[in-house]
This record gives C-alpha cells, structure tokens and sequence, in this order.
C-alpha cells in the first residue's frame, strides 16, 4: 500500500471515531490508569470496534482539579488506537519526570484529555503552520520537539514564538528552526476530554 493511501486510510479511521468510540477509549485510559496505579492487570477488552483497530499517533493529557497532572505522547503509528491509548494513559499517569507518579487516591479525580494525530506532513516554510490548528514537529541534528496544537494558544504564542520555544524543548537553541537541516512537520488532531469520574 502507498504511503499516501495509508495516509488517507487513517485519516478516514481518525474522522470516524463516534461518540461511543471516544466514550469507550476514555473508559480504557482511565480503568488502564487505574491497573497500573494498582499494580493488578488490565481487564481483557472483547469486541474491538473497527475504528478503536486504527492505527494513529496519540498524547494523553492529565488533568486534575484544573492543573496539568501529566502528558506523554507518541508520533508512531505501529500500534492499534485501543491499544496505544492504554499504554500511553499509563505512562502519563506514571512516567512524565516533570510530575510525581498519579495516586490510588487521584485516579478518579483525573480529567482526561486524549489527542488523536493525523499523519504528519512536511512543510516547506515556517509560514505554512497555522497556530492554533496545527501541531508542530522539529527535528534538527538528531534533536526532536513536539508541541500540541493547543500549546501556542494557551501559552498566547505567535509562530516566531512557538519555533523558538519548540527549539527549547527539543533541547536546541532559540532560532535553530531556521538551520538549513532542521525539518518541520504538522499534524492535526481529533480531541476531546473525559471528566473526572465522581460516579465510581
């Protein structure tokens, strides 16, 4: 299969995914969180619906009580949605170095935000990214940064602003996003957030 056709293939997967399948994905982040702050097993998932199969980039973010808990993501695409989404919940639960690990006690008081990533796609000039609707990847002398869309908005970036602190994050300098070898790439996303779940 070619590229681009896998590409259309999983943007068709990314635009499909209903309600129930954001509802469902949700459950599997947080009950996911939950084995792994317990260290019990995961409960088997029957019946995969079609479009939890599809295969895409994810970042899970964590929220609670309104403050960033934890954010880790991945750019691959090896592993199906249903699958990718468990692992990745558990690693911002418990591996983002910038938080302590998440709490028996936290785990329903979390607020989960899981972003779905379109295939990336390279640009050619800086002024081709759209802040506010595109992610942004930078890669530069075997250096990597990623910001989420939503970072420029939150943080009020201009797209001067957001290459430069996407350089820091990746660990280059200010302006290394204009070197003749750095690469940029956006991506979109399919977002949406989970409460905290009072009910349990």
């Amino acid at each position: 299969m070619s590229s681009a056709k896998a590409n259309k293939q999983r943007m068709a997967a990314i635009l499909s995914l209903g309600p129930n399948d954001r509802a469902m994905l949700s459950d599997l982040a947080r009950e996911a969180i939950r084995s792994a702050v317990a260290g019990s097993p995961e409960p088997s998932l029957q019946d995969v619906p079609p479009a939890l199969q599809a295969r895409a980039g994810v970042f899970v973010t964590l929220y609670r009580h309104g403050q960033l808990r934890g954010c880790v993501g991945t750019l691959r695409d090896d592993e199906p949605l249903h699958v990718a989404v468990r692992r990745i919940a558990q690693a911002a639960a418990l591996q983002d170095g910038r938080f302590d690990p998440v709490g028996r006690e936290e785990v329903d008081e979390l607020e989960i935000e899981i972003s779905v990533l379109s295939p990336l796609k390279p640009v050619a000039r800086p002024e081709e990214i759209v802040v506010g609707e595109h992610g942004v990847v930078l890669e530069c002398d075997g250096y990597r940064g990623v910001f989420l869309p939503k970072v420029a908005v939150e943080q009020g970036w201009s797209r001067e602003m957001l290459l430069d602190q996407l350089c820091l994050k990746a660990g280059l300098p200010r302006g290394a996003w204009q070197d003749p070898s750095a690469r940029l790439y956006v991506f979109t996303v399919e977002s949406w957030k989970n409460g905290a779940d009072h009910g349990r």
